[in-house]
């Protein structure tokens, strides 16, 4: 039977915080992702949001995916079948193109870069929701394809 580890949250964090900290990280540069992730909540605060923890909050739940494609081979084809997608990959998916939009914009430090990011997201626009879309929208499309889901082991 596998237990579940519980990890050390600091008093002034929570979950999906620290979650969001240790994806950030590279190199297990665990001070450097905590000091990025504080200035961006400074940040959204300098610009007029009176709870950046709520923005950033807003920000990951508009980015969860609903559906996703998952390739499935039937019979000699390849088929794109459109499943749910389970809570604790939203998150990480949320995170992840949150993160890759952020990386992707040049220019600026990368918390101010994760700011602009994360307030588009919170608003509904930005390339984390293009992504988001782009990919329910494939989901969309193919659920013609949604039968062959019955073949597929749950994971």
């Amino acid at each position: 039977m596998k237990t579940k580890t519980t990890t050390y949250v600091p008093p002034h964090s929570d979950f999906t915080s620290e979650k969001f900290i240790n994806t950030i990280m590279l190199d297990g540069k665990k001070t450097v992702a905590r000091r990025i992730f504080n200035n961006m909540l400074s940040e959204l605060e300098k610009r007029g949001n009176k709870n950046p923890k709520e923005t950033f909050l807003r920000a990951i739940d508009n980015t969860k995916p609903a559906m996703e494609v998952r390739p499935k081979r039937v019979g000699g084809a390849v088929y794109q079948v459109p499943f749910e997608v389970p809570v604790k990959r939203q998150q990480m998916l949320s995170f992840r193109w949150i993160l890759t939009a952020a990386r992707g914009r040049k220019g600026m430090p990368m918390y101010k870069r994760l700011t602009a990011e994360v307030l588009e997201a919170a608003e509904g626009t930005g390339s984390a929701i293009k992504k988001k879309d782009d990919v329910e929208k494939m989901a969309l499309a193919n659920r013609a394809f949604a039968h062959y889901a019955r073949f597929t082991k749950k994971k």
